[in-house]
Formats: structure tokens, sequence, C-alpha cells
């Protein structure tokens, strides 16, 4: 009990720290900085967008988006997200006009929490055909219990288990063997062990938390990994 106090208090102040930042820490351009790879830095590696979990900004995933773009991955941001409160169908399809716009192909998405079923959803679209896979950290696949706590209508509210969306989303499974989805190894807002049936690969990560794993040094080298393997084809 008094453990898990400790790693709640621990994971609040993190994502406090981090939306404090995103929110009053130096502007970054997210088509200069981030959409390139960093200075001498070769872009050989596939393109990343970077889905940012509810009530996030793309910037609170700017450490990650950093550090994919020294291992030479072009990284993209879609700032019409917002914080993230929109209906996961909404958010989607923003996403999905962002890799047409831009003509991307042979994109890994790499999201936090949310993120990871707007990710799904994208890949259930038209624009799926330009994403080479999904990387998702401490998502939601079935929905978080705690939701019903929320609000009617609120943003967290829809996601509970009960929701359509959410049930219709976690029933489809053909994308799943192009998904990797990483877990911490105790998440205080998903309840269960946080695993997607069926997918690509299944990461238990040992650091605690559902926003402090971010900062995780194993979880940085399993999304690279996870990148790299998902931008070089099919498993074999």
């Amino acid at each position: 009990m008094r453990l898990g106090l400790t790693v709640r208090a621990r994971d609040y102040a993190y994502a406090v720290r981090h939306e404090l930042r995103a929110l009053l820490g130096p502007r970054t351009d997210p088509a200069g900085l981030l959409a390139t790879p960093d200075a001498g830095i070769a872009a050989a590696g596939a393109p990343v967008l970077l889905l940012p979990g509810i009530f996030e900004t793309w910037r609170f995933l700017e450490p990650l988006g950093h550090h994919l773009a020294q291992a030479g991955h072009p990284v993209h941001v879609v700032t019409d997200l917002g914080i993230n409160r929109r209906h996961v169908d909404d958010a989607a399809t923003r996403v999905g006009a962002y890799l047409r716009g831009r003509q991307l192909s042979g994109v890994v998405l790499v999201a936090h929490s949310k993120g990871g079923l707007i990710g799904k959803t994208v890949m259930h679209s038209p624009a799926g055909a330009r994403v080479a896979g999904l990387v998702a950290v401490a998502t939601p696949w079935a929905g978080s219990v705690y939701a019903r706590f929320f609000p009617p209508g609120s943003a967290v509210r829809r996601l509970r288990p009960q929701d359509r969306r959410i049930r219709a989303l976690a029933s489809r499974t053909e994308t799943h063997e192009r998904i990797v989805a990483i877990a911490p190894a105790w998440d205080p807002h998903i309840p269960g062990s946080g695993e997607l049936p069926g997918a690509r690969r299944n990461i238990r990560l040992a650091g605690q938390g559902h926003f402090r794993v971010l900062d995780d040094a194993d979880l940085l080298d399993a999304v690279r990994s996870a990148v790299r393997e998902l931008s070089d084809g099919p498993a074999r």
C-alpha cells in the first residue's frame, strides 16, 4: 500500500514537472527542430510521428523525440491535437490528414497512453497504408476501469472499457502484428498487464508509473529498438 502511494506520488510529480516544462519552457518549432534530425546526424532512419496521451501536448514527449532524432529519425508531431482531449476518431482523422499532407510513408507511430489508441485507429483508416507500425507505451488497449469515476462527457470518461468506441477498437486485431506494446512493471492508471494480445512484441519494463516510465533509460532503448524493428518490415 505504502509502495503504491509512493509510486503514484512520484508519477504525478513527473507529470506535473513535464507539463510545466511543456507549457513554460523555451518554445520549440516542431517544423524545425523535431522534423529533422539533430545537426550532424544523417536522416537515415524511418520517419517517426509522436502521439501524446490525454491532456498532453506533443511537447510532453519532446525528450523522447530528441532521443529518436539523435538516432537519425526525422521526427514529426501533429500540433492540431492540442492537449489531446478530442475523441480518438477525430484525433486519428487529424493524424491521417498530416500524413497525407506531407506525403509521408513508412512512418512509425510512437505513442503514449491514449496516443496508442489514436495510432491503432490510424492504422485501420485509409492513412494506415502510410504506417509501418506503432510503438505504444502504457496504452489502455481495453480502456481503464478508473475512467468511470470521471464526469459524463469528459475526455477521460470516454476511456471506460464499456465505451462503444473502445470496445470496437479492441475487437479489431488485424494490425496487432505491427504493434510493439511497452508497459511498466506497474501502472497506477491502467489495472492489469497492459499487454496487447497478438502484438508483434509485448515488452515489460522494470520501471513503474504511467508517466515516469517515459524517463526510464530502458524505455528509451526499447522504443528505439522497436522503431528500427518495425521499419524493417514484417516479422520473419
